[in-house]
């Protein structure tokens, strides 16, 4: 135990903690000023790291080693159809293990029921796909069933989960059936969202032979979703647009839907770090906030500090006292601010339906820091307290 004169160690905590004791609404706002700067910390690296873990379970679920095939879009956002060799070469291609051709139909629209104006679609589009679309997006069915080979025929349709959404279809119970075109379709099936597919979601699926059948289309695909061996990804990625259209390579677009969620990781990152920023300044201003407390304790207790160095507390005692209260503020906002962005981080986390996860080292760094800020906080109120002289000190008491 280190000893000081006159004045052990054990004997500064219950004398540095009177002005806590004895005003416990200031110092209760003090701790909290520094609790929400270490609660933003906190927060904000929990709730990064639990979206990042939920985005990368998300993307070991659904694989890297999708790819889409397209030939671009028309001034209207409408995709424009690939070549009628297009399905055919990709499925060929070496390294690919199954894909799956759709095609969007233009100017074909997917409506509640036929008294809605065909003006008013709500921004859903109607697509032709065929059973091993499914499979290919490793896709799953929150209602009913998607459609085969033999049912694709018939006017039965799958909804994406924002088109069934917007459309107000929550359930297949009364056979719902949809308004396309013209015709009416049953609703055969609801899909889950899907994350690397997003023009799926905000579609109706059909048959191609309902929609050559139905819409004369020529059975050209638009779109093609290709799964491809995994160590091979990239090499396939460079093949698929000679393969779809061998003439004119450079007008298929070939992309990987992965690479846009792996994006979202980058951005998250940076956002990460100015919402960082913005705690730690937070942080910066309740150690001002100690600092301004602690200057005002040392203004309102010098009669008392001039008494104790009277009966022989030395500079370092005084100092030290008040050292010790701005740290034990400090530690006390430090962890309130871990309590409080854990519940934050736990709280978003359960609405998102994340795995909650706040890294172990961002909660001790985060009540290190507000250790250290309480500390600094206080050398100055600390410093000014010892350099009281007992006569001083009690001549303006």
């Amino acid at each position: 135990m280190i000893m000081l004169p006159r004045l052990r160690i054990t004997d500064l905590l219950p004398v540095a903690t009177v002005g806590l004791r004895t005003r416990p609404a200031r110092a209760a706002l003090s701790v909290l000023g520094v609790g929400i700067g270490i609660a933003a910390l906190v927060a904000v690296l929990g709730v990064t790291r639990s979206s990042q873990s939920d985005l990368l379970a998300r993307i070991d679920r659904l694989g890297t080693n999708l790819l889409t095939v397209a030939n671009g879009q028309d001034p209207g956002g409408e995709e424009r159809p690939l070549p009628q060799t297009a399905a055919g070469g990709v499925s060929l291609t070496t390294g690919v293990l199954a894909s799956a051709p759709t095609a969007e139909l233009p100017g074909v629209t997917v409506r509640r029921t036929d008294r809605v104006p065909s003006a008013q679609s709500g921004g859903l589009a109607v697509r032709a796909a065929d059973a091993s679309l499914l499979p290919v997006l490793d896709g799953h069915l929150t209602h009913g069933s998607f459609f085969s080979e033999a049912t694709g025929r018939y006017p039965v349709t799958v909804l994406g989960h924002t088109a069934a959404h917007r459309l107000g279809v929550d359930d297949l119970s009364g056979d719902p059936r949809v308004f396309i075109e013209g015709y009416w379709y049953t609703v055969l099936g609801i899909l889950a969202p899907l994350d690397f597919a997003p023009e799926v979601d905000r579609s109706a699926l059909i048959g191609f032979a309902a929609a050559v059948q139905d819409f004369s289309h020529d059975g050209t695909a638009s779109r093609i979703y290709v799964r491809a061996q995994q160590d091979r990804t990239a090499e396939v990625a460079s093949m698929l647009a000679r393969a779809a259209n061998p003439e004119r390579p450079d007008e298929v677009g070939v992309s990987r839907p992965s690479d846009a969620l792996t994006a979202r990781l980058a951005v998250a990152d940076s956002g990460t770090a100015l919402f960082l920023g913005l705690g730690a300044v937070a942080l910066l201003v309740g150690g001002v906030g100690i600092a301004n407390m602690m200057v005002i304790a040392v203004l309102e207790r010098r009669t008392e500090i001039g008494l104790r160095r009277a009966l022989g507390a030395g500079r370092r005692h005084v100092a030290a006292q008040f050292l010790i209260e701005s740290l034990l503020l400090g530690a006390a906002g430090g962890i309130t601010g871990v309590l409080l962005g854990a519940a934050a981080t736990h709280a978003l986390a359960a609405q998102r339906g994340w795995q909650p996860l706040i890294p172990p080292s961002a909660a001790g760094l985060a009540l290190a820091a507000a250790c250290l800020v309480g500390a600094a906080a206080g050398l100055y109120p600390a410093q000014r307290a010892a350099r009281l002289t007992p006569t001083d000190a009690l001549r303006i008491g």
